[in-house]
């Protein structure tokens, strides 16, 4: 499946301000685009790929949208705090902040150096540390906000190969309930999504044919099907009454 969100008439988040790290590609790129398709004004993090940041906020604004790249490093402290400065001087509020930015650095433990789990645990975990601590100084003045970080089912089960990248996720779940029970009396909701093999380009070099054994429905799923869950947690009523919440979408792997 590809990008399919299209600008609607009920712009439900019309004068939310969101910020989508990593957002130019993959799962990221979806939630962005659909988060602009309701009306929101998207800010499109990235950290390096500037032409495809700048095709995503193009797109959001031609539909009738409104977006602007931003270039941040989530791994660093003094780039987080500048790029979020420049959102409030640019928009003046943070209503939405989407923790989606994430590498890998595979490698059987035995094998894996010290780079590559610094590397993944800094971008992964202290990434979405720094990114929320941030947003969440203007969202608690404001005594609202949502905030989904995007984790994944590699986090709750495992993976060989991949001790780093489980662990920063794994680490990113503890940090999501934490962060839910710390800001709820301001009204503040934080829930994490855990995606299975999701089709991106984090995903297109696997064997299809193994995965597909490990998923009960058959099949990989479709980054617009995290964008929509997205949306649920920041725009629907039926949500507000869910925080601190880790909620798989992985065609059934997490059973």
């Amino acid at each position: 499946m590809g990008n399919t969100f299209k600008m609607t008439q009920n712009k439900i988040l019309s004068g939310k301000v969101a910020l989508v790290t990593g957002a130019s590609r993959g799962i990221g790129k979806s939630i962005a685009l659909s988060l602009g398709a309701l009306g929101a004004e998207v800010v499109v993090n990235y950290s390096a790929s500037d032409t495809s940041a700048e095709e995503v906020a193009k797109s959001i604004n031609k539909s009738g949208g409104s977006s602007y790249k931003l270039k941040f490093d989530v791994s660093d402290e003094e780039s987080v705090n500048n790029g979020i400065n420049q959102i409030i001087k640019n928009s003046g509020k943070i209503d939405i902040l989407i923790n989606n930015a994430g590498i890998t650095r595979d490698g059987l433990l035995m094998r894996m150096k010290e780079s590559q789990w610094d590397e993944v645990l800094n971008t992964n975990l202290k990434g979405v540390f720094l990114c929320t601590k941030n947003v969440s100084r203007f969202m608690l003045k404001q005594r609202s906000g949502k905030i989904i970080n995007i984790t994944s089912i590699v986090g709750l089960i495992g993976n060989p190969g991949q001790a780093n990248y489980a662990a920063s996720k794994a680490g990113v779940i503890g940090f999501t309930k934490t962060c839910a029970k710390e800001f709820a009396s301001r009204g503040i909701k934080v829930n994490a999504i855990a995606p299975g093999f999701i089709e991106t380009e984090m995903t297109e070099n696997l064997k299809t044919d193994d995965l597909l054994k490990m998923i009960p429905l058959g099949k990989l799923g479709s980054a617009d099907q995290i964008a929509s869950l997205v949306n649920f947690l920041v725009s629907s009523d039926a949500s507000e009454y869910i925080t601190g919440q880790t909620i798989s979408i992985d065609g059934g792997m997490n059973m």
